[in-house]
Formats: structure tokens, sequence, C-alpha cells
């Protein structure tokens, strides 16, 4: 049975709730990603900040990013997690009924890893990597924080 942990990213780099958001642009300029968790001060993961929260939720609302926090964009109870012993069966349907591109992997609730969409194409037959990507992206729901 493959599960998270077998999937996932260990490497995750993450932001704090009280970093600001060009801190979250620059630790993505740098390391050539889209997205960020965000943690709490304990490591639990709180929401997620991508490039598209920093563009249309912030810059676009007329935002400061160098003041405005990424604890203000993450949304708590919209964030999805698995821990690292879920099954991938449990994890495929989870990602396409929420339609979540980056799911977190916690140990005890604390922040381990990151499953995204590639890591979901390298665990599955092509077709099955082509349901996954339509299910995911067929019809999106209004933009929420950490499911995306």
């Amino acid at each position: 049975m493959i599960t998270a942990r077998e999937l996932m990213h260990p490497d995750v780099v993450t932001i704090g709730v009280r970093d600001t958001m060009d801190i979250a642009a620059r630790q993505m300029r740098q390391r050539d990603i889209g997205a960020l968790p965000i943690c709490d001060g304990e490591g639990h993961p709180v929401g997620i900040v991508t490039d598209r929260d920093i563009v249309v939720n912030c810059l676009a609302l007329g935002r400061n990013p160098a003041t405005a926090t990424a604890g203000e964009f993450a949304q708590g109870d919209d964030l999805r997690s698995v821990e690292v012993d879920t099954a991938f069966e449990e994890i495929l349907a989870l990602m396409q009924r929420y339609q979540i591109r980056r799911l977190p992997v916690t140990e005890r609730g604390r922040l381990v890893g990151i499953i995204t969409e590639a890591d979901i194409a390298d665990g599955v037959p092509e077709q099955q990597t082509g349901e996954f990507v339509e299910a995911v992206c067929e019809q999106q729901l209004p933009a929420r924080v950490g499911d995306r």
C-alpha cells in the first residue's frame, strides 16, 4: 500500500503566519515554487499561500505586501491535510473531491511534507492521471487559500 509518506516531498519550505507577503514572494522566486504552506509557531499547517494569492488577493486589492501577513491569507477552516500513513486511494479521493492541487502531510499534526499534482501523476498510470487532473480542474470552486 502506497502512503502519503512515499508520495510526499519531505523538504517542504514553509512560511510563518507573521511573515509578510513580500517574504513569501521572495521565497517562491528563490526556490522556483508557486506555493508555501503557512505554519503556526508549533509547526502545524494553517493554510497555503500561492503566487496567485499574492497577486490577486494582496496586490490587486491594494494591500501592501510588505505589511500584509501570510496569516491574514490563511483560512484554516478550508485547509485539508493528511497524516503520513494515509493510503494513496484516500489521498486521491480527497484531492479530487475538494479540487486540491497541494496537500500538506502531517505527522501528529505537524507539517512534514506536501503532495502535489505532479506527485500524483508520478504515482498512477497515465489514464488515471488524466482523470485526476480533469477532476481537480473541471469545475473550480471559489478561490480559497489552501485548496489550490
